[in-house]
């Protein structure tokens, strides 16, 4: 028996003015005052529920509401893509607030928040929980937990360890990770002309993206390039100031870097800037290629400062809500819905190409 439900509605509207479209954009926006007013209470909210206090809202009677109730348990703000899949999600819900009911919880890149979130989520009596993985492992217990108050789960962008059992969550929406890291290999063996030396920003250490990404990158150049060498390879948490350290680090302890592949955007970017300050040229002295498509890749891509990025999108807010729908209705989904992703180098790149970017 499901319990009972938190209305959260102010959530809906969180970052109407920034968000990204996951659909019709066209409505015109919330004044300065009354968002500022809204994303302060959604904030105020979701740091409540992702300290587990189940008191963030007045509790009312779930019973007759016919809303598709969605639980969404974000990973933090660890980047700009990250961001612009927070803001897509909350757009698409503020959107559609006739039929959709979303509460919003901002985990600061912990597991233990993501955790109590989404036992606030089982608490509230929710239709669908949605969230993505911060980490592989350690999710069975709260799973199982959801699994018990028959609420379906949806893990979005991100898996969980395979070994843990693929029963434990009901989808995954989300990119091939393994096919990215692949073309990323595919494009540094086109880069360096089969030959040079390269160093690897990891993203967050136990990440399903960043386990995959390295392994398809890894694993590419062990089999196809033997004249590539990955010098070194370290973790920058997929963000921009730990993807500068880091590159300060390689840059300091080897002087012969060819190529740097950074497991998501904003490492890549960061490692722009720590390249720049070496007096070196990014994208010629040291070829750059990162994960995401991020809007500052692309703009990096044209200055000429990046040579490619593998397309992960993050507007993912339809597939979610439409997959939640279905399955609050009783019907069957995939196992994995993956989303439709490219590789963009430099002759792919144009202003127009920039200037249509959405995140």
């Amino acid at each position: 028996m499901k319990k009972t439900l938190v209305l959260l509605t102010s959530l809906t509207m969180a970052f109407a003015l920034t968000a990204c479209g996951g659909g019709d954009t066209s409505t015109s926006a919330t004044s300065a005052a009354q968002t500022e007013a809204v994303q302060t209470e959604a904030a105020q909210t979701g740091a409540a529920q992702a300290e587990g206090n189940t008191e963030a809202a007045p509790k009312a009677d779930a019973s007759g509401n016919d809303k598709l109730v969605v639980g969404f348990a974000q990973i933090g703000q660890e980047s700009g893509w990250r961001d612009a899949e927070t803001n897509d999600v909350q757009w698409y819900a503020a959107r559609n607030t006739d039929t959709i009911e979303l509460s919003f919880a901002d985990a600061q890149q912990k597991q233990e928040n993501q955790i109590k979130a989404i036992r606030n989520f089982i608490e509230m009596g929710v239709d669908v929980i949605v969230f993505p993985p911060v980490v592989e492992t350690g999710w069975e217990a709260v799973l199982t937990e959801c699994q018990e108050a028959d609420i379906p789960v949806i893990l979005v962008d991100r898996g969980i360890d395979p070994s843990a059992g693929e029963d434990l969550y009901t989808t995954m929406i989300a990119s091939d990770h393994v096919w990215a890291g692949e073309q990323a290999a595919i494009v540094m063996d086109e880069l360096l002309g089969g030959q040079g030396k390269v160093v690897e920003l990891e993203g967050t250490v136990g990440a399903s993206a960043a386990v995959q990404r390295k392994k398809g990158f890894d694993e590419y150049i062990a089999a196809n390039c033997p004249d590539i060498e990955i010098l070194d390879s370290q973790t920058g948490d997929f963000t921009r100031a730990m993807g500068k350290e880091v590159m300060e680090s390689f840059l300091k302890t080897y002087d012969d870097i060819d190529a740097v592949f950074c497991h998501n955007d904003d490492m890549a970017l960061g490692a722009i800037e720590a390249i720049k300050e070496a007096g070196k040229k990014p994208g010629e002295d040291v070829k750059i290629i990162g994960v995401d498509g991020v809007k500052g890749a692309f703009e990096a891509i044209l200055a000429g400062e990046m040579n490619c990025t593998v397309e992960c999108t993050p507007i993912l807010a339809e597939q979610i809500f439409d997959t939640a729908a279905k399955l609050k209705n009783g019907e069957t989904v995939d196992k994995w819905i993956m989303s439709a992703d490219g590789v963009y180098t430099a002759d792919k790149v144009t202003q127009e190409v920039v200037d249509g970017r959405q995140y």
